[in-house]
C-alpha cells in the first residue's frame, strides 16, 4: 500500500483539506480522491491529490 495525500486550498490560499490515505495504486488513489472531494463537495475547489514521493496523480485550479 502506498500513502497518498489529498489537498484542498481556497482562492485566498487557506487550506480547507490536507488528509492522507492509503491505496494500493495510483489509479485506485485518483478514485478514493475523486470520491472524498465529492463527499465532501470540494470537487470544484482547486486540489491536488499527490504520492509520498511527490508524483501528482489528481490536480484541478
Amino acid at each position: 500500500m502506498k500513502t497518498y495525500t489529498l489537498t484542498v486550498f481556497e482562492k485566498t490560499g487557506e487550506k480547507l483539506l490536507d488528509e492522507t490515505f492509503t491505496a494500493t495504486n495510483d489509479d485506485e488513489a485518483k478514485r478514493i480522491g475523486e470520491q472524498k472531494l465529492k463527499e465532501k463537495q470540494l470537487e470544484h475547489k482547486t486540489h491536488r491529490c499527490t504520492t509520498s514521493s511527490g508524483k501528482l496523480i489528481l490536480f484541478h485550479r
